[in-house]
């Protein structure tokens, strides 16, 4: 059969062949029988933009939209889930602006709005997302899983959990998908104890859950340390039956892990059919967020001879563990593991090696690391700001802190500590109480015991011993050992004998 012959019905199906598989290159082939066809075919157009969208070729899918003598909402959706799935949300954006000027697109369907509002979840841009769901509110589009779906995670990344909520609660009807990315988005959020409250009112539709409901409820125990209700969904799940997929399975043996109960987390791991690098590297962090480091790095050993490939999350718990053990050999030899494997670009590998070489006493090694990330985020400045602090480099600290503010990183709880300890390593007092009453307030951050601590530390260093005195005495929070330790040691290096005795009855009183 000549290929000029070849039906229209026949081409069509070629064509959902071609898409489904993203060949191309035979894709264009019917392109060109298009071209070269008499009378224009706006459903077979409609397919060829969608072509060249899933085969990452939106501008091509752009210039077939642009020359269509007629279009419909078909040919506007495909394009701006092209646009959307390539990368280009703002195009998406641009898109549905020019379609709403168009006589063939004055009604514009749910597919159009989910991929508008998904758009607007990409770029965080809210105030677009609100006329979207004025929009889809006024037209009833709203009652559609898939839209309410993009309402709820558009919230949720633009961090408006009120509106989500009100969303997830006016729109009747039950949607597995909606309440996933409640709880995903309330733990995504810190909002714990909403989470807990959404599904512990779940009773009734506890047969609908499904497996990404399962792994969301564990992050969810695992993030708020509820043992209890861990045990309930565990049990929940072995009493329903459910085939254990590898990553509830995983999502078990993390829960147990950050809830401290590692024997579970052991049994958990022995029990499941199907191991795979999640569920290895998921037990591995399971000993390590618990203090035994040295049988999460074991388990490496025993990932090699089942076979399993480790990734970049391996990786980061491996060396994490290694920072514990302060095993610098055993590090330099997963730095090279990691970066002959191809992982070690990562930003987790590369924040955990920047951990694992400051805690085992090798800075410059930790600072190499750092220089040679191509990306950074704030855990990897707060581990160099932190690091540099503790091995006594104050002004190289303080130098990568103002580094981070002009790269245009907020400041955390963390941050502070670090920069707190670097102007004590330097006896800048004044800046300290800069950085202490006036940087940090302008955040929003609350100062807590560790600030406060190295503050004390910092005004002993500078043999301002009397104003540690008071600042303790006046300051509201509760101090631990370190501080009073700091102020007793102080006592007896500058020969505050009178004070030294009034700080050792005092710890005396609260360490009896």
């Amino acid at each position: 059969m000549q290929s000029s012959s070849i039906s229209r019905q026949t081409k069509l199906s070629l064509l959902k062949v071609f898409i489904e598989n993203k060949k191309l290159r035979s894709g264009k082939s019917i392109h060109a029988q298009l071209i070269k066809a008499p009378t224009f075919d706006l459903i077979q157009t409609n397919h060829l933009i969608n072509l060249y969208s899933k085969c990452g070729h939106p501008g091509v899918a752009r210039k077939v939209f642009d020359t269509m003598p007629e279009r419909n909402v078909v040919s506007g959706s495909a394009l701006m889930a092209g646009y959307l799935h390539n990368g280009m949300p703002s195009q998406a954006l641009h898109l549905i602006k020019e379609m709403s000027f168009e006589e063939n697109f004055e009604h514009m369907n749910e597919y159009v709005f989910a991929t508008a509002l998904a758009s607007c979840s990409e770029m965080r841009a809210l105030e677009q997302g609100l006329q979207c769901h004025a929009y889809v509110l006024k037209s009833g589009l709203v009652f559609h899983s898939h839209v309410r779906n993009a309402l709820l995670h558009m919230y949720f990344e633009s961090l408006h959990m009120e509106d989500a909520l009100r969303v997830y609660e006016t729109v009747p009807g039950f949607d597995v998908f909606a309440l996933n990315s409640m709880i995903n988005g309330f733990v995504g959020s810190g909002r714990l104890n909403d989470a807990v409250d959404l599904v512990s009112g779940m009773g009734k539709e506890v047969e609908l859950w499904d497996h990404v409901t399962y792994v969301a409820v564990l992050g969810l125990c695992a993030a708020s340390k509820d043992l209890r209700l861990g045990w309930q969904i565990h049990d929940q799940i072995l009493r329903r039956g459910i085939q254990f997929s590898v990553f509830v399975g995983s999502g078990i043996v993390d829960m147990y892990g950050k809830c401290g109960d590692i024997e579970s987390a052991r049994r958990a791991f022995v029990e499941l059919s199907v191991k795979n690098v999640v569920s290895w590297t998921a037990v591995m962090a399971a000993f390590a967020q618990n203090g035994l480091f040295e049988e999460a790095l074991k388990l490496f050993l025993e990932m090699g001879i089942d076979g399993v490939q480790p990734n970049e999350f391996t990786y980061a718990v491996l060396l994490n563990s290694c920072a514990g053990l302060s095993a610098l050999k055993i590090g330099d030899a997963l730095n090279a593991h990691a970066e002959k494997s191809g992982y070690k670009a990562h930003l987790v590998v590369g924040n955990a090696l920047i951990n694992m070489y400051s805690k085992s006493g090798s800075i410059e090694d930790a600072r190499n690391a750092f220089g040679g990330m191509h990306q950074r985020d704030i855990i990897s400045w707060n581990s160099i700001i932190t690091g540099c602090s503790h091995h006594g480099l104050g002004r190289e600290a303080l130098e990568a802190f103002h580094d981070m503010l002009t790269e245009g990183e907020v400041p955390t709880y963390v941050t502070f500590v670090g920069v707190l300890l670097a102007c004590g390593n330097l006896g800048l007092v004044d800046d300290g109480l800069y950085y202490l009453t006036n940087f940090m307030r302008d955040l929003g951050i609350q100062p807590g015991v560790e600030h406060y601590t190295c503050m004390v530390r910092l005004l002993c260093r500078a043999g301002q011993l009397d104003k540690a005195e008071n600042f303790m005495t006046y300051t509201c929070t509760e101090w631990d050992i370190i501080a009073w330790r700091t102020l007793l040691s102080a006592c007896q290096v500058h020969k505050y004998y009178n004070l030294g005795k009034r700080v050792a009855e005092h710890i005396l009183q609260l360490y009896p």
